[in-house]
């Protein structure tokens, strides 16, 4: 049984340059097993480019990212996927005309066996479809057919499409990036309960969101971004969510905090 307090994956001193402009200066970050973490910060925070650097889409200009303690270099989110890390991306990268069960084996997709799939490269549709209603069950999605085209669903449903083939292939880590930022009250409950189950299956989130109050119903601790680097983390169960902003906007000074606020 894994500890909770162990670290899965981890960044020290990250530095990304775009020519004139800092946008992580000396950033760290820790994620522990079994966890949401939640990543704030203001606009030009670094919260982005931090992501970037842990999901492959970013190459770091100096820095060092660990995953279960070893020092890994992403040079593609390809390299990230293969070391088990999924991204959920705010616009959604899902194939509306395809069916969910399509959506799920998007760019994984299963061959059939022998001759037909080795050669002729033909689909093993059937077992893409057993494999989807499994999963998506697994994750109690509610969703009638995994043959309707993705267009048919909610908005909200089609997030937890995109969040089910994450925690489907992930090995390690889910990253979700405002993955309640176009939804309505009822649709983004439904991807919080969906996030929660997710960690409750063993994976640990890294969870970025603007939402406030979302982010204190869910996290089990706050990273919080300020001018490319870690100011603070910390617990939601004893600090409040003023506080937290002051730390985000630099109006009050982390020494100014509880210690039991500091995770």
């Amino acid at each position: 049984m894994t500890n909770k307090h162990t670290i899965v994956m981890q960044a020290k001193g990250l530095v990304k340059r775009y020519g004139q402009v800092t946008a992580l200066d000396g950033a760290d970050f820790e994620l522990r097993a079994g966890e949401i973490l939640a990543v704030i910060g203001d606009n030009g925070a670094g919260k982005s480019s931090l992501i970037k650097c842990l999901s492959g889409a970013t190459i770091p200009d100096e820095g060092v990212i660990q995953l279960d303690g070893k020092v890994i270099h992403f040079k593609s989110p390809i390299d990230a996927r293969r070391s088990g890390i999924e991204t959920v991306y705010q616009d959604l990268a899902v194939a509306p005309a395809m069916t969910i069960a399509e959506n799920l084996f998007l760019g994984r997709e299963l061959r059939r066996p022998g001759f037909l799939g080795s050669v002729l490269g033909m689909i093993d549709k059937k077992k893409m479809l057993e494999e989807s209603i499994s999963r998506m069950n697994d994750l109690k999605v509610g969703i009638r057919s995994m043959t309707q085209a993705v267009e048919t669903l909610s908005g909200g449903q089609r997030q937890c499409v995109a969040v089910g083939r994450a925690a489907a292939f992930a090995q390690h880590v889910v990253i979700m990036d405002e993955p309640t930022a176009a939804l309505g009250v009822k649709e983004g409950n439904m991807v919080l309960e969906l996030i929660r189950r997710v960690r409750d299956k063993g994976l640990p989130v890294v969870l970025i969101s603007h939402n406030m109050p979302h982010v204190f119903e869910i996290a089990d601790r706050i990273h919080i971004a300020r001018l490319g680097k870690r100011a603070a983390v910390v617990n939601p169960k004893f600090i409040s969510m003023s506080d937290t902003v002051a730390v985000m906007t630099g109006a009050k000074s982390v020494s100014d905090l509880p210690a039991e606020a500091l995770a």
